[in-house]
C-alpha cells in the first residue's frame, strides 16, 4: 500500500472529497480540465463546499512529490507516476433523457494516454450495468495500447456523496467495491477499506456493483413518485399530504418518503441509465419509466396549482409578480445540476408570470449559463402575487413574509417546510 499514487480525474462533488481523503494517507494527484476550478482549488477554496478550506489545506502539497497529500493539476503529465486512476467525472442525460457518456470518454482517453502496465483504473461515475467493460476498457486498450486483464486492470466502486450533507461524509459511507478480476477486487476493496470508516463491501463482479448503483435511486425514484402520486389525490380531496404521511408513518414499516421536485445528478438521472440498457435487451421498464413521468411532471403540476389557487382568489396569473424560494435541486447545497425547479420557472413564464428567484445558494453565473435565468442571492425588496417555496434553505425559515406579500397574495410550500399558518397551500 505504501507504494500507491493515486490519480483522480474530476474534481467535482465525488472527486474532491475523495481525493482529500485518499490523500491523509497516500500520494494523490487530483487532476481536472477546468483551470479556474485547480487555482481556487489550491488556495484552499471549493465553491462546491463539500470540503472545508480548514480540511483542504491539511492535505494539499504544492509539489508532485511521492509523499502523502494532494496536488492539484490541470496538466496531464502530471498524471504519469499514477499507479491508480479513479475516474469521478459526472453522468448526465441529454434533453431527451438519452444518458451522456461524453465526460466518460474523454476521461477514459485521458487516462489511456498515461496509464502503464500494472497499473489499474477504478470508475466511481454512474453508468449502466456493463459501461465500464463495454464501452471503457475499449477506449483504454485503444489509446494505451495495452491489454486489459493482461496489461492493466479495472475497478467498479460506485459514488455515493450526498451534496450538502455534513453528517454523512464519504468517509462515512459503506462503500461498494469491485474489480475485473477476483484478485484485482481485493486490491480495490483494500485500497478503500484503508480509508472508509464505515467498511466496504466487495461485489462479484464490475456489473453487478454498476446495477447496484443505479437500482439504489431507481428505488428512491420510484417511492417519491408513488407519494407525489398521492399528493396529486389528496390535493383533489382538499387532504393535507403530509398530515396522512404523519399518520401513516406510526406503522413501524411505512418507508418516509416526501412529495417534491425530483432533481440532482441521482435520482433524476439514473433510472434512465437502466431503462436504456434495460430496452436494449429488448424489455420496457413500465415501473421505472412511470416514476419518472410523474416526477419529471411536477414542476408543471405545482404551476398549474399555484394559477388556480391565484384564480380562485381572483388574482391574475398574467402579469403576476411571483418569488420563487430556491432554485438548487436540494437544501442547503449551491448544486443545480438538473434542478426542476425551473421547470416550475419556465412553466409560469408561460402563463405570462414575471418570475423572480432569490436563492442564497445558487451561483448566478452558473444558473444565467445552464438555464438562461437570472437568480439572486439577495433578497428583493418589493411585494410579490404569489410566493413559493421550492427548496427547503435553513434561511427561508428567518424570513418575514409580511414584506414578501402584496395586500392579496398566496403561498404555497412545495416542501411543507414552512409554518402551515403562512401557507395557503402545500404540496
Amino acid at each position: 500500500m505504501s507504494k500507491i499514487k493515486i490519480g483522480i480525474i474530476g474534481l467535482g462533488y465525488v472527486g474532491l472529497p475523495l481525493a482529500r481523503l485518499f490523500a491523509t494517507k497516500f500520494s494523490v494527484v487530483g487532476f481536472d480540465i477546468n483551470q479556474p476550478r485547480i487555482e481556487e482549488l489550491k488556495l484552499g477554496q471549493d465553491n462546491t463546499r463539500e470540503v472545508s478550506k480548514e480540511l483542504l489545506l491539511e492535505v494539499i502539497n504544492e509539489e508532485n512529490s511521492d509523499e502523502k497529500g494532494l496536488f492539484f493539476a490541470s496538466n496531464l503529465e502530471e498524471l504519469r507516476a499514477c499507479n491508480y486512476f479513479i475516474v469521478t467525472v459526472p453522468t448526465p442525460v441529454d434533453k431527451n433523457n438519452r444518458p451522456v457518456l461524453t465526460p466518460l470518454v474523454k476521461a477514459s482517453e485521458t487516462v489511456g494516454s498515461v496509464m502503464k502496465k500494472g497499473d489499474i483504473v477504478i470508475y466511481e461515475s454512474t453508468v449502466y450495468p456493463g459501461a465500464t467493460e463495454e464501452d471503457c476498457v475499449p477506449i483504454l486498450e485503444r489509446v494505451s495500447g495495452l491489454v486489459f486483464n493482461k496489461d492493466f486492470f479495472v475497478g467498479y466502486s460506485p459514488e455515493r456523496i450526498n451534496p450538502g450533507d455534513k453528517k454523512h461524509t464519504v468517509e462515512k459511507i459503506l462503500k461498494v467495491t469491485s474489480g475485473s478480476t477476483k484478485e484485482v477486487g481485493e486490491k480495490v476493496n483494500d485500497l478503500y477499506a484503508s480509508v472508509i470508516t464505515a467498511g466496504t463491501h466487495l461485489a462479484p463482479t464490475i456489473k453487478v456493483a454498476e446495477a447496484a448503483k443505479v437500482i439504489e435511486n431507481s428505488q428512491r425514484d420510484i417511492n417519491i413518485a408513488f407519494v407525489n402520486e398521492l399528493a396529486k389525490i389528496f390535493g383533489l380531496m382538499n387532504i393535507n399530504t403530509q398530515d396522512v404521511l404523519e399518520a401513516a408513518g406510526t406503522k413501524w414499516n411505512f418507508l418516509p418518503f416526501k412529495p417534491g421536485l425530483v432533481g440532482g445528478h441521482c435520482i433524476g438521472v439514473d433510472p434512465y441509465y437502466l431503462a436504456q440498457k434495460a430496452q436494449e435487451y429488448g424489455y420496457h421498464p413500465e415501473i421505472i419509466l412511470a416514476g419518472r413521468r410523474v416526477n419529471d411532471g411536477m414542476g408543471r403540476y405545482v404551476a398549474s396549482e399555484v394559477a388556480k389557487l391565484m384564480i380562485q382568489r381572483d388574482m391574475e396569473v398574467k402579469g403576476a409578480e411571483i418569488l420563487v424560494l430556491g432554485i438548487t435541486f436540494k437544501e442547503n447545497c449551491p448544486d443545480v445540476r438538473n434542478t426542476k425547479a425551473v421547470d416550475l420557472i419556465y412553466e409560469l413564464k408561460e402563463y405570462g408570470a414575471n418570475v423572480t428567484i432569490f436563492d442564497p445558494h445558487a451561483n448566478e453565473s452558473e444558473v444565467q449559463r445552464e438555464y438562461q435565468l437570472e437568480s439572486s442571492i439577495v433578497l428583493p425588496k418589493k411585494k410579490f402575487d404569489a410566493v413559493i417555496l421550492v427548496v427547503a434553505h435553513k434561511e427561508f425559515l428567518k424570513l418575514d413574509f409580511t414584506e414578501l406579500k402584496k395586500e392579496k397574495s398566496i403561498v404555497y410550500d412545495v416542501k411543507n417546510f414552512l409554518d402551515s399558518k403562512l401557507v395557503d397551500k402545500s404540496l
